[in-house]
């Protein structure tokens, strides 16, 4: 695919396979394939890991990070669940959210959580809303000790952000699917991995390895779950699409 934008004309020009589309440059249609290409560019360049939260690197793109927020302010979990812990900014933005609602903890799975993220998160002011569980996230004494955590009721979110190879977040999605709430969400996260095979750092296998095949799947698997984006509360453009790196994650639980 080629793309042309010409600042002049206000055009933009998509040709594909020798095939050309002209389209007004300040249209839905256009800012949606800029998007796409930004978000390619951007991952490559590596432009998640420049951000941080409350003192912690995030590694989030800011966009998700809104949509998250919006989507955990419509659901008040009692629990957040995140596999992957890495440098804990995640953990901290889930926390703060949670206090500043009033409610809610956040669980962190890593298997390996190196001794110097753990001492920042530990000494953050926000660690008493914080539990770490270190080893494999499939394990099954770590799923165990996971689910031993939560209370009865509690309204539970999980967010899958570790390995991202199809098969582990299949495994993943099995090993907490239960945990989640009616009303909730189970996040596959960073399914733009199946858009980057042609980007200097991605890699072929991703087209087919990556974790919106594995949402994909798992949603054929389990009618209890729809693969269901939130709506967003607030819209007053003609845009309907998120600009994010996970695609195809957000699993709903109906």
């Amino acid at each position: 695919m080629k793309l042309i934008i010409d600042t002049e004309t206000r055009e933009l020009i998509e040709e594909v396979e020798g095939f050309q589309r002209c389209l007004n440059l300040y249209s839905k249609e256009a800012f949606e394939l800029i998007s796409r290409e930004w978000l390619k560019v951007g991952w490559n360049q590596k432009y998640t890991y420049t951000f941080s939260w409350m003192g912690r690197p995030i590694i989030q793109l800011p966009e998700d990070m809104i949509r998250i927020s919006e989507a955990i302010y419509a659901v008040k979990p009692d629990v957040i669940i995140e596999t992957g812990v890495a440098h804990g900014g995640s953990l901290i933005y889930y926390a703060s959210l949670c206090k500043a609602m009033g409610k809610g903890r956040v669980i962190g799975i890593d298997i390996e959580i190196r001794p110097h993220n753990r001492k920042a998160i530990e000494e953050h002011e926000l660690f008493p809303l914080i539990t770490l569980v270190e080893g494999s996230s499939i394990e099954a004494a770590i799923v165990d000790k996971v689910k031993s955590l939560i209370r009865p009721g509690e309204v539970v979110m999980v967010i899958l952000d570790s390995c991202h190879t199809k098969q582990h977040v299949l495994a993943e999605l099995e090993a907490y699917c239960d945990l989640v709430t009616p009303g909730s969400y189970l996040v596959a996260t960073d399914g733009i991995m199946e858009d980057l095979t042609d980007v200097p750092r991605g890699h072929q296998e991703w087209s087919w390895d990556n974790p919106k095949a594995a949402a994909a799947e798992f949603a054929q698997k389990h009618p209890e779950f729809g693969l269901k984006p939130p709506i967003w509360p607030f819209n007053e453009s003609e845009l309907t699409e998120n600009v994010t790196h996970w695609p195809g994650a957000w699993l709903y639980r109906k």
